[in-house]
């Protein structure tokens, strides 16, 4: 696998026990600032000197704004108006010389390198639509809105089509797991498929690095991928109700003429077969997004050949045992995951929703006013990078026991969320900025404190 830091891994640069880097402007701010310019360094190989200032400032004030992030309200709102001229922050994104597909390499070799050392590594997948109505915005067209899409109607909507892959990350306080984007790809009109591309992300993954396997888990719209032939690649996923599945054939008799039988008789649909079965049922705790819950399980190998060939899956049916939901119908290709493993990896993927919600809601992803060139896909694949680095730079300045603010109305709240990641970042970043500029001055910690707290709550 290349090494683009140089000195050795990635991940290493951000060990918890190495030193800040010896640079005048980190050694004067606090220590988790230090590790935001840490992250931020670490990515300083793809761009050219001017281009990678430029980067740290407007991600930076990507972080800091307060309102609709569109390129010249995130220089109000990281204090970068008389900085530069507004055209080398567009610039930046629509024609700089820069490549994405750089910048996520680094990325994945940092995330994997910090969160997946050694074991198979987990990974989410999904799509999403970010809403832009310009007509003449590159790369956007008219594709189906998951999010206002029902089972008895579809939405359709303009924006970029994108599709993201993550990685799953149990954080040190336990619960719901993270999901950290990796690759992103952007669909056009009449281009790829929405396939076509996640398995062009998994296969460049499973290239970058040729000693790890891989565990995919995404909803039903990407159960055909199992029989992809992905590089060491296992996944779990939804399966249709009604798809045809067969029975694993049975081994030839002695002395029969002809070819072998490649399936079985062909399965009563999956509905029936579960209502229909008495025997087989096994009562099984499971993890549900960071909660054990019990449910009812029952499994069994078959072949689903129109998708895998002779390759056995794993069909899993899970139900409620009060009966309050409906049953939920998975598969997976890896044959040595037990039926409650199944389940609970299926539940895992609801991470990449939040992942999706939060990178739109919380940074205004659909927001920068970028039209044309690169711009639109880069400041779309910018926000879920920012989400990434966001929470690296949390996980990594917080440590095990981080600290968020408990408001009096939410007693209970026991962990973070990534609202309280990304406003501890702003509040250390105002700060740093605060301090520096009232040096010796007595007092002035009591004096911003309060107004520091309130900059750190802007949306």
């Amino acid at each position: 696998m290349k090494q683009r830091y140089p000195g050795g891994s990635l991940a290493a640069a951000l060990g918890t026990k190495r030193s800040p880097p010896k640079n005048p402007s980190v050694q004067a701010t606090t220590e988790p600032i230090a590790w935001w310019l840490v992250l931020l360094e670490l990515f300083q190989p793809i761009f050219a000197a001017p281009a990678f200032a430029t980067f740290q400032e407007l991600l930076t004030a990507w972080v800091l704004c307060p309102a609709r992030r569109t390129v010249t309200g995130m220089m109000r709102g990281g204090d970068l108006v008389r900085r530069r001229p507004h055209d080398a922050y567009h610039r930046l994104l629509r024609v700089a010389s820069w490549s994405l597909e750089e910048l996520w390499d680094l990325t994945a070799e940092l995330l994997i390198g910090l969160f997946a050392e050694t074991g198979r590594i987990d990974l989410l997948l999904d799509d999403t639509l970010f809403h832009r109505r310009g007509r003449k915005i590159d790369g956007a067209g008219v594709f189906r809105d998951a999010v206002r899409s029902s089972g008895g109607s579809v939405v359709y909507d303009r924006g970029l089509n994108l599709v993201v892959l993550a990685l799953r990350v149990t954080p040190p306080w336990g619960g719901e797991p993270l999901a950290l984007p990796l690759a992103v790809r952007l669909r056009r009109k009449h281009g790829r498929t929405l396939l076509d591309l996640a398995a062009e992300a998994i296969h460049h993954l499973a290239e970058r690095f040729p000693d790890r396997e891989f565990h995919l888990i995404a909803d039903g719209a990407y159960a055909p991928l199992a029989g992809w032939g992905l590089p060491r690649t296992a996944v779990t996923s939804r399966i249709r109700r009604d798809v045809a599945l067969y029975d694993l054939p049975r081994p030839p008799r002695k002395g029969r003429v002809g070819r072998p039988p490649k399936k079985g008789a062909r399965l009563a649909p999956l509905p029936r077969w579960a209502d229909h079965t008495r025997n087989g049922w096994a009562k099984v705790v499971v993890d549900r997004r960071g909660r054990w819950e019990e449910r009812l399980l029952l499994a069994r190998e078959v072949l689903w050949y129109h998708v895998c060939g002779v390759r056995p899956i794993r069909v899993v049916v899970s139900r409620d045992p009060n009966g309050h939901e409906k049953d939920d119908f998975l598969f997976t290709t890896d044959l040595a995951l037990s039926p409650g493993a199944v389940v609970s990896h299926y539940f895992g993927r609801w991470p990449i929703e939040d992942t999706l919600r939060s990178s739109k809601q919380s940074l205004g992803g659909e927001e920068p006013q970028s039209w044309k060139g690169k711009g639109p896909e880069r400041a779309a694949s910018l926000a879920f990078w920012l989400y990434s680095t966001v929470w690296m730079w949390y996980l990594e300045s917080q440590g095990p026991t981080p600290r968020f603010v408990k408001l009096p109305w939410y007693p209970k709240k026991a962990r973070p969320s990534f609202v309280d990641a990304v406003s501890a970042l702003r509040a250390e970043i105002w700060r740093g900025k605060v301090s520096a500029r009232s040096e010796g001055e007595r007092g002035v910690h009591e004096i911003t404190r309060s107004m520091v707290e309130v900059l750190a709550l802007s949306r």
